[in-house]
């Protein structure tokens, strides 16, 4: 047996605190009953309705609803993983708007109805993959992207989509505490955006979206590790150049702007070779493009993968 010092264990092989503490019973108080209603979708239990499967989703084992929402990447509420479950309780999600601008020829904003009211709801069973070496596989719920491009009607200059999240000072952490700057920004090419993989996100396990996971709308784009898929979004715009994006902006060493799971590419600091699913033991191997290869590759037809 190896016996490493702790300076060679890297933060991705050390097991999450909450499994660890089995705190299951004290993590169910902290769940919110009485979260925001998603216009006439949502039941007063949280429950999403007229939810559809989709053809999309992986047949991989579901992580547990527990570790997906109590050990989560949300800056703005806290740099440690269990943080967010309990101080992302004080963010306000409704009313909430989208506003939607830029580049196209019917800009408009989007409150949660009409959001809701865009497209049927699918559930997605994707496999979520974080650049610190660990996934998920999560039934989200929501719609393509593209549906809601389509009612704006980009222009031929919109070869970028813009997304911003919500600043909430006082509530949210200061630049300072959380180490990024804010709000937090993010960006897609228009055709990664129009992918029928890339979704618009309101909820997850059948109910609506918890706060720390991004409450009440967020991007989800499973080919990418999963800073791309920006939470709490308010603002998406459409533009000529590649847009700022917040990871890319703090550490571009680190950060790409595409940010395409590539386990042959190893990050700075460690291997991006294999991953450790989220309440597991053993570790996998990383797919390309997360296992979705067959679906995207063909956007990044003719360019350095290596880059």
């Amino acid at each position: 047996m190896i016996i490493k010092r702790s300076p060679d264990i890297r933060y991705s092989d050390i097991t999450p605190k909450q499994l660890y503490l089995s705190r299951r019973t004290f993590l169910a108080g902290l769940r919110v009953a009485g979260a925001a209603l998603l216009g006439g979708k949502a039941l007063a239990d949280n429950k999403l309705n007229g939810i559809t499967k989709s053809a999309f989703s992986t047949s991989e084992k579901v992580t547990p609803y527990d570790d997906v929402t109590h050990y989560n990447n949300y800056y703005e509420f806290g740099t440690q993983k269990e943080q967010p479950a309990s101080l992302a309780q004080k963010l306000k999600t409704s009313p909430w708007t989208v506003k939607v601008e830029g580049a196209v020829n019917k800009p408009q904003v989007f409150d949660m109805d009409a959001i809701m009211k865009l497209a049927p709801l699918e559930e997605r069973i994707y496999r979520h993959r974080c650049v610190e070496a660990w996934s998920i596989v999560v039934p989200w719920v929501g719609f393509p992207l593209n549906v809601l491009i389509k009612k704006v009607e980009p222009t031929e200059k919109a070869k970028f989509v813009a997304f911003q999240t919500v600043l909430e000072r006082g509530i949210m952490l200061s630049e300072g505490e959380a180490g990024i700057p804010l709000p937090y920004v993010e960006g897609l090419r228009t055709d990664e955006a129009m992918h029928p993989l890339a979704i618009l996100c309101v909820g997850m396990y059948g109910e609506a979206l918890p706060k720390q996971d991004g409450a009440p709308v967020r991007l989800v784009v499973p080919w990418k590790y999963g800073f791309k898929s920006i939470k709490s979004i308010v603002k998406i715009k459409f533009v000529e150049k590649q847009p700022p994006t917040t990871w890319n902006i703090t550490n571009a060493r680190e950060y790409g702007f595409y940010s395409n799971v590539n386990p042959e590419i190893d990050h700075p600091r460690w291997s991006q070779a294999s991953e450790r699913r989220l309440g597991e033991f053993f570790r996998r191997k990383t797919l390309m493009f997360n296992g979705y290869g067959d679906q995207v590759a063909h956007l990044y037809a003719g360019m350095d993968l290596r880059k």
